[in-house]
């Protein structure tokens, strides 16, 4: 049976899931959420999560829904990438939930993805310096280390990777963080890796073809 991943490229919270399933060769396809022009604001998006969010997984008759939750039920059912500490992963992905993905994705969509005379400046500002001293912690944590939790990759590393790989401007920048920069080759080595645009369907390039079509 093959997975279905409601999801847009832009999302790094659905590429954490994609890229979890990617990497342990689960069987999953993607399926286009039109977000940028409200489908996820829509009475059957919502119908299937009530949250108005990407991902949404549904396998069989299972239907799940917020990234970490998804990357767990992965890991467990392929066997790969749960780590020997699973209290040491949840803590992680707790981390990257409200310290890392949660402001650099604001971050990243109020800086680009909004008209540029609506981007508010102070409050853009204000999630980057909290941003500064999130990366601190990562890249120190790094230092000495290859992956976050254990000797190997996982999910933790496909969580707090999650927003970095993109292009677009948000105040990241690998230069700055040597050893975040090292790890994230390290993720980008690993076999089956793709960038979240090649991986999932949809991207900035696409919607401004159509505008200027």
């Amino acid at each position: 049976m093959t997975a279905q991943l409601w999801c847009f490229g832009e999302s790094g919270n659905a590429y954490k899931a994609a890229l979890t399933m990617e990497l342990a060769g689960y069987g999953w396809r993607p399926v286009y959420v039109d977000f940028f022009n409200g489908e996820a604001r829509s009475p059957e998006f919502r119908a299937l999560n009530e949250m108005g969010e990407v991902p949404v997984f549904r396998e069989g008759g299972l239907t799940l829904t917020q990234s970490a939750v998804i990357q767990l039920h992965i890991a467990e059912r392929s066997g790969k990438f749960l780590g020997r500490d699973r209290s040491e992963v949840l803590r992680w992905l707790m981390f990257d939930n409200h310290k890392l993905s949660g402001q650099a994705g604001s971050a990243r969509f109020l800086a680009n993805f909004l008209p540029e005379a609506k981007r508010p400046q102070e409050v853009i500002g204000f999630l980057q310096s909290r941003l500064r001293a999130t990366y601190k912690v990562l890249n120190d944590h790094l230092a000495s280390r290859d992956w976050i939790v254990d000797a190997a990759p996982t999910i933790a590393d496909f969580a707090c990777c999650g927003y970095l790989f993109y292009p677009e401007p948000f105040g990241f920048s690998r230069a700055e963080w040597p050893h975040i920069d090292r790890w994230l080759d390290g993720i980008a080595a690993l076999p089956g890796w793709k960038h979240p645009y090649d991986l999932m369907p949809g991207n900035p390039s696409d919607r401004a073809t159509k505008e200027d079509a």
